[in-house]
């Protein structure tokens, strides 16, 4: 599920970069992002509508064909609501 999101607290690149996420759960969202970042990096994540805001752990990050990288995010301290729509078998 793409949801539009913020993320901030990148160590060496201070700012906000607004993107997309890939995928999503209750538990984290693996993200896009023009930024590496490191295994265990925190940040914090929020929707472009404000509605959820989390801190969250760095699991992975990797390079993506689109010279860019595919950030794997786990929430550490999630707050608001994050919905996750389920997926049915037809």
């Amino acid at each position: 599920m793409e949801v539009g999101v913020h993320i901030t607290g990148h160590p060496a690149l201070p700012g906000t970069e607004t993107t997309f996420t890939e995928n999503v759960s209750p538990h984290g969202a693996r993200v896009l992002s023009t930024r590496r970042w490191n295994t265990n990096d925190r940040l914090t994540i929020s929707t472009l509508t404000g509605a959820f805001r989390a801190i969250a752990r760095v699991a992975y990050c990797q390079t993506t064909s689109e010279s860019g990288f595919a950030v794997g995010l786990e929430f550490v301290e999630p707050s608001g609501n994050w919905v996750v729509a389920e997926s049915h078998a037809n």
